[in-house]
């Protein structure tokens, strides 16, 4: 049973390229359990997502990231796709909002590629990860020890490898926002 939401704002943020049911399934699972999700973007008006194996639909913004204080907000969703955190990574606005929630603790809950922007926000040194296989020596690299499971969470973060995941992701990111900020004390959960 989904944990309640009510109240919590969850920024999700996203750009061209994101997988689209990485972003949409698990906006759904966060509003149903009460919570505010706003798409977060460099660009504002709509980006365009990424459908498996073509483009797919055109996904409002809410605020850019320029626009958009990271305070404001309880937890952050990164989506995946290649696209998507493959130009999120080298966007100064993007990394600097990312390692927000990292240095204050908040949770977070990445998907697919969504752990390459926390790499370059260097929030994974230490963690317990997973991520698309394809991720493996990129998170080793940056000191987090990646294993091949459906979800992990570690001290408030929440990672899972693909769109096969989003149920049991779904699951954990809502327990985990709904605990709210971690210590780096705490001990890591595994799942």
């Amino acid at each position: 049973m989904a944990k309640n939401l009510q109240g919590k704002r969850v920024a999700i943020l996203a750009t061209i390229g994101v997988e689209q049911v990485e972003l949409t399934e698990p906006k759904k699972g966060l509003e149903r359990a009460g919570a505010t999700a706003e798409v977060i973007s460099p660009e504002s008006g709509k980006i365009r997502a990424w459908d498996l194996k073509e483009w797919g639909s055109e996904i409002p913004v809410d605020k850019t990231v320029s626009e958009a204080n990271p305070d404001d907000y309880d937890a952050l969703l990164l989506p995946g796709g290649v696209m998507n955190p493959d130009k999120l990574r080298t966007n100064n606005n993007a990394v600097k909002f990312v390692r927000h929630f990292v240095e204050t603790s908040k949770p977070i809950a990445a998907i697919c590629h969504g752990p390459w922007t926390l790499i370059e926000a260097g929030g994974v040194r230490g963690k317990r990860m997973t991520s698309w296989p394809s991720l493996r020596t990129d998170l080793s690299n940056a000191g987090a020890e990646w294993v091949d499971e459906q979800v992990i969470t570690d001290r408030g973060l929440v990672t899972s490898r693909k769109p096969d995941d989003i149920p049991a992701f779904i699951d954990k990111m809502t327990e985990e926002f709904a605990e709210g900020r971690h210590t780096q004390a705490r001990t890591a959960e595994r799942r």
